[in-house]
Formats: C-alpha cells, structure tokens, sequence
C-alpha cells in the first residue's frame, strides 16, 4: 500500500498503546511498513536493549544522565518512567513530520499517550490494543523470551492497572488473531486520515469551485 503526498494535509500523532506483550509493537511494526507517510517515533530510554534491537531502530538507548538533560532542555514531546526505566519520544522530529503532512506512530504507555494528547490533542488519535485474556498475556511473554521470570511477572502484575485506562483511547481492539486485528487497525488509520481538518487541500478546492460557479 502506498499513500501519496501531493495534497497538502497535516499530519496525525497516531498512539498505540497495550499491557507488554499483547501485540502493540508487531502491529506497529506492520503498520509502517505497508503505509509509506507514516513514521515511527524512535523514543529515548534508559533501559539496556534487548536481543536483535538495535539503537536507533527501536530505540535510542541512553544514560540515566543523559536522558535527565533532555527532560531539563524539553526536549520530549512527552516521557515517563515504566518498569523502573525511562521512556521519551524527542520533540523535534515528531514536529517536522506533523508539519510537512507525514503521520507518526507511537508504540508507548497510557501515561505517554495521555501526555501526546494533553500536548497535541486535535491531532492525536489513540488505539489501545487488549489480550483476549490474563493466561494469554503470560504465555506471549514467556514465548518471546525477552526478559527474565521476575520481570515478566512484574508486567504481568501491573497489566490490570494499564487496562484501566482503556476508557482513555478513541478505539479499543482484542488482539485475539493478529491478521483481523491489523485489518482493524488499518481501517482506523486509513479513516483517520481522511478527516475533513487533515486535509488542507479541501477548502481552496471548494474556493475554486464556487468561484467557477
């Protein structure tokens, strides 16, 4: 699939947000590959990388210290601290993609996603994804064998408090089949951008057309 660019039009903040392991990253991931205006937001963290990432890519791995002097300048559009460890998503780039009329998606928490909203709220669009059930939720965790027992019991824990927070998202979708849940999701986006304030083409269009008139 491919979206094109011609038609001026303003961006969207696209949020993607789920408890860890019900799939938000893999739809995400599928998402940007098969639409070509939308790009993923790389955020900062102070977490170690896991295996096969690669900084940059999925994250931008930084210090502790380092990550503090960018809160300090306000150099997030948004961050928090998951899981004993900090998240950000930079300011700069989020804004240049948003003007020039490119969509971005971010794969993060409900606290990021209610900062994205309060900040940039007529052009954020947020998706909460849901795992068909708790029993599922471990067995992907312990199936993609990513982290430690400990730390996927600790997710596991705090996932009920992160679904709380559904009632907070414009959609909500169970990821119980991963091609229907996608389908969903691009009808979403592709709706989304759509919208008659997305689009500033429309009005001088529709200039035109009653002036011929």
């Amino acid at each position: 699939m491919s979206n094109r660019l011609e038609q001026p039009r303003r961006g969207m903040l696209l949020v993607i947000s789920s408890p860890s392991g019900a799939g938000k990253s893999s739809l995400s991931r599928r998402l940007v590959q098969d639409n070509d205006r939308l790009v993923l937001s790389v955020s900062a963290t102070t977490r170690g990388p896991r295996p096969g990432e690669v900084d940059g890519r999925e994250y931008a791995f930084v210090t502790p210290a380092r990550f503090k002097t960018l809160v300090a300048d306000n150099a997030f559009l948004e961050w928090a601290e998951v899981h004993e460890q900090a998240y950000g998503s930079p300011r700069a780039p989020i804004m240049e993609h948003l003007e020039a009329g490119r969509d971005v998606l971010f794969d993060i928490d409900w606290q990021g996603a209610q900062s994205i909203a309060k900040a940039e709220p007529d052009d954020t669009v947020r998706v909460f994804i849901l795992p068909p059930s708790l029993g599922d939720l471990a067995k992907r965790l312990r199936a993609r064998a990513q982290d430690s027992e400990a730390v996927i019991e600790r997710r596991l824990g705090r996932a009920l408090g992160e679904i709380d927070h559904w009632r907070e998202y414009d959609y909500v979708l169970v990821n119980d089949d991963f091609e229907e849940t996608y389908t969903r999701l691009a009808a979403i986006y592709a709706a989304e951008g759509l919208k008659r304030r997305r689009n500033l083409w429309i009005e001088p269009l529709v200039a035109r057309l009653v002036a011929e008139g």
